[in-house]
């Protein structure tokens, strides 16, 4: 017997439908009424810090090519947010992180993503990954602000800015009035 779900459903025929008890239309199997649930995607990420300067990555893949960004992406599964941190590090700049504590929760529906922020600190070189096609530390003062990729970059530096100094703190969410940015 095995764990793992089919990857396709050969016999399957879907259809849209609100399942019984359930206040959303979904696909469900008109022969076993197997509901296929689409759920949002989790991203983890991290403000990775080394003598106050913040490592960057810039874009190597769509969306947003040429911006820098935060290293983060999607958690895969079998491993803890913790985890996907960590190796999103070592993918985008082939970093080494030790996470601090968790900095932020941001939900962005319109894309279906939740994404989790760390505070990190850098303990290895760094270096280009698959997904970047330039990795930099940088001090605070030059921090390229219009050519960051996503409005969650910006949240996610600015509360770790107000936050730096600070031994613990509750957990960040999306800020007062960017709604529009996430609907």
């Amino acid at each position: 017997m095995t764990d793992q779900l089919p990857t396709s459903f050969p016999d399957a025929d879907f259809r849209l439908a609100v399942p019984d008890g359930d206040d959303r239309v979904r696909r469900m199997c008109t022969r076993c009424n197997f509901i296929d649930y689409v759920n949002p995607k989790i991203v983890a990420g991290a403000v990775v810090v080394q003598d106050g300067m913040i490592l960057l990555c810039k874009r190597a893949i769509a969306p947003r090519i040429g911006y820098w960004t935060l290293p983060a992406g999607f958690m895969e599964e079998g491993e803890s947010i913790e985890e996907a941190a960590k190796r999103e590090a070592r993918e985008e700049a082939m970093a080494q992180i030790e996470i601090d504590q968790l900095l932020a929760v941001y939900s962005v529906p319109r894309i279906a993503q939740v994404q989790v922020m760390f505070r990190a600190r850098l303990i290895s070189d760094f270096a280009p990954g698959p997904e970047s096609t330039e990795v930099k530390l940088v001090p605070w003062r030059d921090i390229p602000w219009s050519e960051l990729a996503f409005p969650t970059v910006v949240w996610a530096l600015t509360q770790y800015a107000e936050s730096r100094h600070l031994p613990a703190f509750p957990p960040y969410s999306n800020p007062p009035g960017t709604d529009r940015l996430t609907r």
